[in-house]
């Protein structure tokens, strides 16, 4: 079966406006495109994957994309992630494309050994229909998607999706297949979600090294406060 990687990214700017508590405007967008590069850039190095495609409505984005090897495919605008995706999958299916596996921008954690582990969970000789769910930490979130063919499930991004995407997974009389892993499970949406991803002990993501850089500027600031005074 041959796979395409599929990661839908918006531009970063306002990116991550749920950390504002905890990173400036500056610091979201610099920390947002470092971990898309991250992620691009471990999808690109992994074994089993026979194109990387990233669809964005972002100049920016798909700039970095091309100049890291993957093909873009531009949206007209930014309608968010479902519609990406959509318009992406149909476009791949259209083009003959056996089967997408669907990741976000914004998993700090993966490298490409995970991305290897979930493939390596389609059974020896098993062609389409398929659908594989890799769930977030809360088990609310749906981290990756793999499916073949590309349009065999209805999606839904957002809150409790991984629930929706195993009820069309029935709805195909498809069998539910799930599969864990701790590094895709953890995307950035909260404030907590830093936490889990600074507890992580790895340090050759960009997005890892941005991160203990921003925190460890704010946590020296009222020091610097104090020696000014």
């Amino acid at each position: 079966m041959k796979i395409t990687a599929l990661i839908p990214v918006k531009g970063f700017r306002n990116a991550k406006q749920r950390l504002s508590a905890l990173l400036g405007s500056a610091e979201r967008e610099a920390f947002a495109e470092a971990m898309f590069r991250d992620v691009l850039r471990q999808v690109l190095r992994a074994s089993g994957i026979t194109e990387t495609v990233v669809v964005t409505g972002d100049d920016k984005v798909a700039a970095i994309a091309g100049s890291l090897g993957a093909r873009v495919m531009l949206e007209r605008a930014e309608t968010g992630e479902t519609d990406a995706v959509d318009f992406a999958r149909i476009s791949l299916k259209d083009a003959g494309r056996e089967a997408v596996l669907i990741l976000p921008g914004d998993l700090p954690l993966l490298r490409s050994g995970d991305i290897e582990v979930v493939i390596g969970q389609v059974p020896d000789g098993q062609i389409a229909p398929f659908a594989l769910l890799v769930p977030s930490h809360d088990k609310l979130g749906t981290n990756a998607l793999l499916l073949a063919p590309p349009d065999i499930i209805k999606l839904r991004f957002g809150y409790d999706s991984f629930s929706y995407h195993t009820s069309q997974v029935s709805a195909q009389g498809l069998p539910i297949r799930c599969f864990e892993n701790e590094h895709i499970a953890l995307d950035i949406d909260e404030p907590q979600d830093l936490e889990k991803c600074l507890a992580d002990l790895s340090d050759d993501g960009e997005a890892l090294k941005t991160l203990r850089r921003f925190i460890a500027a704010r946590r020296s600031e009222p020091s610097r406060r104090v020696a000014q005074a």
